[in-house]
């Protein structure tokens, strides 16, 4: 009888719109059930009509609705990312090249330069301080649309954020920068300005890692692309300089008794208090998987296990100096330099755990996919694919390829560990 009755209303509301019919349907039902119509065939003789629906529940429903609206996505437990600057991001050829990956390889996620190495931000933020540093430069039109698609296309998408390398904010508050001593020598005060900014070997101004000032306007950078939907905050150039003229750098805030190390592990500590719910990673030297010493950047990879969900230590065998663990030229020994460091790496990592229950660090590294101190081909690729692989075994947890044209190698894409 039940089933007639829906039968016959729908037939008398053939002309109602379908939203109404729904109302209908639903209130017939004392079930947890809505209908959803697969098809509806209206003939001429409505004794014939031919009505098609289903049945689902109304947690299904609303998740459908909120998957199509892309607010509903589930990271993958493995990530394997490639990495697109915002100009690229900002191009359909390259989201279309990005998805068409995911969806033909195993890759699954994009890591997507949101302040990059000029310092500017390359999509349209709504951030009081953005708009007084004047550092905008808006590449990606509608950054929410882009996140909401990638969602549907079940890509997790990474924000990175270039923090310390910044030459807008040096140039804006020059007071929060690294200067030049030489620059600043014919003055008798450090009269601090844009034009005694220190540059480093490309020419790019950078901030001092103690001015709680740039902490703050990265981490409100970092909590800003939460709240537009990016998955995870990848946190890059937490360090001191390594290049340029090192002998002439003069802080304006940092006073140089503090380690450097202390410098960098309060900054990290104090962006988990900011963020104490968010998924965050932070970059790393590949040299902090195997020297216990800072050599001179900040970076000790035990302080960044306390406060990321994701260190991704830089491992590419082009960057090691030569005579690295014997190999004369380390960029043609891809799989045994990544194997190693990651190996280190991991071994370190235990040691944190069993001193510090209850946090659960990861290791995701970057790894080469650029011909640089030797030609990477698909086997190169692989070969430091099988090396994270290999070492890390059931702790496996992914890794992030870097080319700077940000083209990859498609057939190294679709390794796997069972070859």
């Amino acid at each position: 009888m039940r089933s007639f009755l829906k039968i016959y209303i729908a037939i008398l509301l053939v002309l109602i719109p379908s939203t109404l019919t729904i109302i209908f349907f639903n209130l017939l039902n004392s079930s947890n059930e809505i209908v959803v119509y697969n098809e509806t065939i209206i003939k001429d003789d409505l004794s014939n009509t031919d009505i098609s629906y289903s049945t689902t529940t109304v947690e299904e429903f609303e998740a459908a609705e909120e998957f199509e609206k892309g607010n509903l996505f589930v990271p993958p437990e493995i990530v394997k990312a490639i990495y697109l600057t915002s100009w690229s991001a900002s191009q359909e050829s390259f989201i279309n090249y990005l998805i068409d990956i995911a969806s033909t390889t195993e890759i699954n996620s994009v890591v997507i330069d949101i302040k990059d190495f000029s310092g500017y931000l390359g999509y349209d933020s709504s951030l009081d301080k953005a708009k007084e540093y004047k550092s905008e430069q808006i590449r990606i039109r509608d950054i929410k649309a882009l996140i909401k698609r990638l969602r549907k296309e079940n890509i997790y998408t990474i924000a990175r954020i270039v923090v310390f390398q910044d030459p807008i904010l040096a140039r804006a508050r020059p007071d929060l920068a690294i200067h030049s001593g030489t620059k600043l020598a014919s003055s008798a005060l450090k009269n601090f300005t844009a034009q005694t900014l220190w540059l480093d070997k490309s020419g790019l101004a950078w901030i001092d890692p103690s001015a709680r000032e740039a902490w703050d306007y990265n981490i409100s950078v970092a909590k800003e692309a939460l709240e537009l939907g990016f998955n995870e905050v990848n946190f890059d150039y937490i360090r001191f300089p390594t290049d340029g003229d090192l002998r002439s750098i003069v802080y304006p805030i940092w006073d140089e008794e503090v380690a450097r190390p202390l410098v960098i592990k309060e900054f990290w500590k104090y962006i988990r208090e900011e963020l104490p719910e968010a998924n965050l990673s932070v970059d790393l030297f590949g040299l902090a998987t195997v020297k216990k010493e800072d050599f001179g950047v900040g970076q000790i990879i035990e302080d960044a296990f306390q406060y990321f969900n994701y260190i991704c230590p830089m491992l590419y065998p082009s960057h090691y100096a030569d005579g690295f663990e014997g190999y004369e030229n380390p960029a043609e020994h891809p799989y045994e330099v990544v194997k190693y460091s990651t190996e280190q790496a991991l071994l370190r990592l235990e040691e944190f755990k069993k001193k510090e229950e209850g946090l659960d660090p990861r290791l995701r590294p970057w790894l080469q996919d650029f011909d640089l101190g030797a030609d990477y081909d698909a086997d190169m690729v692989k070969a430091e694919i099988r090396a994270v692989q290999d070492a890390a075994g059931d702790n496996f947890k992914g890794y992030i390829l870097w080319s700077p044209t940000n083209f990859y190698t498609r057939d190294a894409l679709n390794f796997s560990y069972s070859e």
